[in-house]
């Protein structure tokens, strides 16, 4: 019995972002399918963050029938993230498990790229997630000490946050700081007991379906990344989400198909120190690269490192 309770979401509140179509609404379904009530969190935007449609989120609830709730508003903007939160409250009576998914696309070369859609693209992909999870641990920290028992944060990422792409300096950027976000929020709630991790996925979405390949390997990734479901993503949420996974924080998971990934994270690989005065330019440039130099990380993007047979 209490390893069927470990696997096991029955009278849990979930928020998904995101969550009504592709990774975030297979994420919905499958801890409603372990027993959580769902509230799927989705203003039905387009890829580039458009046209807003409520109706898209009102459908992923329909198809999820019992213990599921829609909320449509745009969570970029703080007072939203702090209604999607009152809602689970309300409605479910708890919010327990946040997915923090949702995300936007707006590509263009460094060099070509408008300030405002960089700016949409951190709204939307990082500062809604902070907005969330403020509203959201806040609540979670006043369950604890009404003897509610702990819950669990998973924010999705990108490989193009850890490796870049061509073009994609907002977007990179952003999945790069949910990273950061992963690991601060997974300090601030360790007391709690609240584990937060992060997730990369590979699989048929939204974003690969829109990819356009400079090269023959970035169009055979594609092509390959097509055929990965994102059933195989949520089933790695679930788990981080289950009460078995609660030591499991701060930590780095990549999906591909049945292959699970921990990522390295950043940390010193090597040290070279002036030996008795501050570096000439010459001296620092002559150490670099006698010390440093064989360590440098190659200039690959996420397409390149990745481009091999998915395992579905």
């Amino acid at each position: 019995m209490a390893d069927d309770k470990r696997a096991s979401l029955e009278g849990r509140v979930a928020l998904v972002t995101g969550g009504a179509r592709g990774i975030g609404f297979a994420v919905a379904e499958h801890l409603h399918a372990l027993g959580a009530a769902v509230v799927i969190a989705d203003s039905g935007v387009s890829i580039a963050g458009e046209q807003p449609d409520p109706e898209v989120a009102q459908d992923a609830v329909r198809r999820l029938g019992t213990r599921a709730a829609a909320y449509t508003g745009d969570l970029a903007e703080a007072a939203h993230a702090q209604a999607a939160v009152a809602l689970a409250v309300e409605r479910f009576g708890a919010i327990d498990l946040v997915v923090n998914n949702a995300a936007i696309l707006r590509d263009g070369f460094v060099f070509k790229a408008k300030p405002e859609d960089f700016e949409a693209v951190l709204r939307t992909n990082l500062c809604a997630a902070f907005y969330v999870l403020a509203a959201a641990t806040a609540r979670m920290r006043e369950q604890l000490k009404g003897g509610r028992e702990p819950g669990a944060i998973v924010n999705i990422s990108s490989s193009a946050g850890l490796y870049g792409n061509y073009g994609q300096s907002a977007y990179g950027a952003s999945k790069a700081g949910l990273v950061g976000l992963t690991r601060t929020v997974a300090l601030d709630m360790a007391r709690s007991g609240v584990p937060c991790n992060a997730v990369v996925p590979f699989a048929h979405t939204r974003v690969t379906e829109i990819i356009q390949p400079a090269n023959e390997a970035q169009a055979l990734y594609k092509e390959r990344a097509l055929k990965v479901a994102p059933k195989h993503v949520a089933q790695l949420v679930g788990f981080l989400c289950l009460p078995r996974a609660r030591a499991i924080s701060g930590q780095l998971f990549g999906v591909r198909g049945r292959e699970v990934f921990l990522f390295a994270q950043a940390r010193p690989l090597e040290k070279i120190v002036a030996p008795a005065q501050d570096w000439t330019a010459e001296e620092l440039g002559r150490a670099i690269e006698a010390q440093l130099a064989d360590r440098f990380a190659p200039l690959q993007t996420d397409l390149d490192v990745f481009n091999t047979e998915p395992v579905i």
